[in-house]
């Protein structure tokens, strides 16, 4: 949706807030452990919506999204403060951006699926290093613990948690582009 009055601005402010709130609404209360063995690692569904607004205003709006549930998930909802926060906003800044970049440049399913793909992987790797760095670290994990939970833990983790948000966002923003077309020619109208 391109910004063109006054009118647009506001209503694409209260759409990201909305999307925003259901970021938080998820973190809140949606939280699996995907992995028995690791049950800390616990997924959730906030970076769906991230993904939504992404798509649906760009990657700067999809990014502004994703550090405010970034923020309120670190010190709200035991994120693990500054470093729970840093690790989220660069891990999910990669799935956001890969995403948005592949979407604007196609603007089809083919777009969307290449910057999902992307990103999922992109996020799963950047969760190496931060892992070794910050669980080894930071938070004192010894590298030999953090080695035997990386590969059937944290990796599968990070993929999962991934690609099911991408999954996720995919099937919604495809279900719902005839409503997002319907008001975005109603804005214009007006």
């Amino acid at each position: 949706m391109k910004l063109s009055s006054p009118k647009v601005n506001v209503l694409q402010m209260v759409q990201l807030a909305m999307l925003a709130a259901i970021a938080i609404v998820l973190v809140a209360f949606v939280r699996i452990p995907l992995v028995p063995s690791l049950d800390f690692l616990k997924y959730d569904m906030a970076d769906a919506p991230i993904l939504i607004a992404t798509l649906l205003f760009g990657i700067g709006p999809g990014m502004a999204v994703l550090v405010v549930v970034s923020v309120i998930q670190a010190f709200c909802f035991a994120g693990d403060g500054w470093i729970g926060l840093f690790m989220h906003v660069v891990a999910s800044g990669a799935l956001v951006a890969l995403t948005g970049v592949f979407y604007q440049h196609w603007k089809n399913w083919k777009g969307l699926v290449t910057g999902l793909a992307l990103g999922t992987l992109a996020m799963t790797l950047l969760m190496i290093p931060m892992n070794y760095i910050f669980t080894v670290n930071v938070y004192g994990t010894p590298k030999e613990v953090v080695d035997a939970m990386m590969l059937p833990g944290i990796i599968p983790f990070n993929l999962l948690k991934a690609g099911l948000n991408s999954v996720i966002a995919a099937v919604l923003f495809k279900a719902l582009q005839p409503f997002f077309r319907r008001n975005q020619n109603l804005i214009h109208a007006a």
